[in-house]
């Protein structure tokens, strides 16, 4: 066997793929909760989208402290000091819907997500090192792919108990407001017994969550890889990536709703959203199988490009909704459009993060916090689409996460003309 095989497959990088299923399960659970927070709380679209930023948030004020502790006191302590955030924050969201108070439902997602951040801050990079640096882009990409698992069960869990009775059936009054409300507590219930288990399975394996000379970085400042130009520029295109996808997924439920698009239940917008986060599964499986034989950089510049083109032709359906192709309006060909980008999203974060990590001048750790804090844009491109979406409509909305891909297509291109400077060591596990 060789040793790039040696290296996929290990129970360190096995445990380490567990947690990545773990925080897109979290996280795309978010999305069934923004048109129900919008019609128990009689939001607009930019103030629903507020559940999106107090979640993102948490990676702009999180990241670099997370950085700080990883360099501290290793890979294993800051997950399992991970999972525990998280739990906590999953167990204040009864709190909050039982105040009924919309502002304590987003510091209930700040802390799920505070923890997530540093989940993602030690996981990302460990998964890239669990290996050959030969091999880095392939692993990263292949543990998203369960991340996108989790981003698929997720809405379809989502829609069953959220997006069901209550405030979606008939007349919404104070009753049917309390049952949604009840709905948001069973789905974080069960994520936080979900956490208790796993958070016992790491305590049992916390000694594979290790690299060699993991703590030579102890005592490097968090803050170091902002005098790194490169860690920049891939920060620059994690916000917009997460900002572009997260803005999608936010707004798509409410856009395949739409009489003009696919005229669909919200329950049956949320199942459809699982294709959007499916696709990108599934691409992220096939992702991890290319990026063994083609340039990542090439790989992500061709991604970025067709994205783009989804978007436009999303953007473009508006005024076409009369005309047919085949049997098939030109709104549902913009709802498929909109779904279909989520194939291509697939291997965008893997790609960027193992590209920056390659050519950074920073520790691993400072340069890992820094792509984290980026996730940011998550919380401030949903809230500009929602704006958008409230403006000039759910489909010129798509104009916002358009540009973002022109931008990541730059940045691919770059990265196609610098070499990597470092190479990522290898584990013996």
């Amino acid at each position: 066997m060789s040793d790039l095989n040696k290296g996929r497959f290990n129970p360190a990088f096995a445990t380490v793929t567990t947690l990545f299923f773990m925080w897109g399960f979290v996280t795309a659970s978010i999305d069934p909760l923004v048109p129900s927070v919008k019609a128990v709380f009689s939001l607009t679209y930019a103030e629903s989208m507020l559940t999106q930023f107090a979640f993102f948030l948490a990676y702009g004020v999180i990241s670099l402290p997370a950085a700080f502790v990883l360099e501290k006191v290793g890979y294993a302590r800051t997950i399992l000091f991970a999972l525990a955030a998280m739990l906590a924050g999953c167990l204040l969201m009864p709190v909050a819907t039982h105040f009924n108070a919309y502002w304590f439902v987003l510091v209930a997602l700040f802390v799920i997500a505070g923890g997530i951040t540093q989940l993602q801050v030690a996981a990302n990079p460990l998964a890239a090192l669990l290996g050959p640096p030969k091999g880095s882009h392939f692993r990263l990409t292949l543990s998203q792919t369960f991340n996108s698992l989790g981003t698929v069960i997720a809405p379809i869990i989502g829609s069953y108990l959220i997006l069901r009775g209550g405030v979606f059936e008939g007349a919404i009054s104070a009753a049917s407001r309390d049952v949604t409300l009840r709905n948001v507590d069973t789905q974080f219930i069960a994520i936080a017994v979900i956490l208790v288990l796993l958070g016992l399975f790491l305590w049992r394996l916390r000694r594979l969550l290790h690299v060699p000379h993991e703590m030579d970085d102890a005592n490097a400042s968090p803050f170091a890889a902002f005098a790194s130009r490169w860690a920049l520029f891939g920060g620059l295109a994690i916000f917009l990536y997460v900002g572009a996808e997260v803005s999608i997924g936010s707004i798509m439920i409410n856009f395949l709703h739409a009489p003009a698009i696919m005229n669909v239940s919200f329950a049956e917008a949320g199942r459809l959203l699982s294709f959007y986060w499916g696709g990108a599964m599934v691409g992220r499986a096939l992702g991890s199988a290319v990026l063994i034989r083609v340039r990542a950089d090439r790989v992500l510049a061709a991604a970025a490009v067709v994205a783009m083109l989804l978007c436009l032709v999303v953007t473009q359906q508006s005024g076409l909704v009369t005309l047919m192709f085949g049997g098939v309006t030109a709104g549902q060909v913009a709802g498929f459009a909109a779904i279909a980008i989520g194939f291509f999203n697939s291997i965008m974060f893997p790609t960027i993060f193992t590209l920056t990590l390659e050519r950074s001048s920073a520790p691993t750790p400072s340069t890992s916090g820094l792509l984290c804090m980026a996730i940011v844009g998550g919380a401030v491109l949903p809230v500009i689409t929602g704006y958008t979406a409230d403006h000039a409509g759910l489909t010129l909305a798509f104009f916002v996460p358009l540009v973002s891909y022109v931008c990541i297509a730059i940045f691919a291109l770059a990265g196609a003309s610098r070499p990597a400077q470092i190479e990522t060591p290898p584990v013996s596990v």
